[in-house]
């Protein structure tokens, strides 16, 4: 069945619409669940990437997270306030600034484990849904998704 330029048109059938509704939508469903860490969305994210690994850069960061440096930088400072992380001049390269998890940091990817399942659990979806899912997203994303 072909949809007529009108068709396409409308506000329901508009892929940026969907997507940007369904992002704003994940957000509200995190907020809940990361409250008791203490993390906001955007620095659920960050903590992710340096628990995956750390130390690392500003640069190195934002690009895994798709974002500015400029945008990662007050984070990574809240996170800093919050005694999550440090900053501090590189070993190698004293120009390099290098983004390093404290041992509280460390220690909240502990209480962070449950994040996945209760997501899953407050949108009804297995492992294997939010897989498709994610991965049916991935020529929006401009990279490949790891696997869960």
């Amino acid at each position: 069945m072909t949809a007529s330029p009108d068709e396409l048109l409308r506000l329901e059938n508009q892929l940026c619409f969907a997507l940007v509704t369904a992002a704003r939508n994940v957000v509200a469903i995190y907020r809940p669940i990361l409250e008791p860490l203490g993390l906001t969305h955007p620095q659920y994210l960050v903590m992710l990437a340096l628990w995956e690994r750390s130390p690392r850069t500003l640069n190195d960061l934002a690009a895994d997270l798709a974002l500015e440096p400029a945008t990662v930088s007050p984070l990574i400072k809240r996170l800093e306030a919050e005694g999550l992380v440090v900053r501090e001049r590189s070993s190698t390269d004293e120009r390099r600034l290098d983004i390093t998890l404290t041992e509280a940091g460390r220690a909240l990817r502990e209480r962070a484990l449950k994040v996945p399942e209760r997501v899953m659990e407050a949108v009804g979806m297995g492992v294997a849904e939010i897989s498709a899912l994610r991965d049916g997203l991935s020529p929006f994303a401009g990279r490949r998704p790891a696997s869960v």
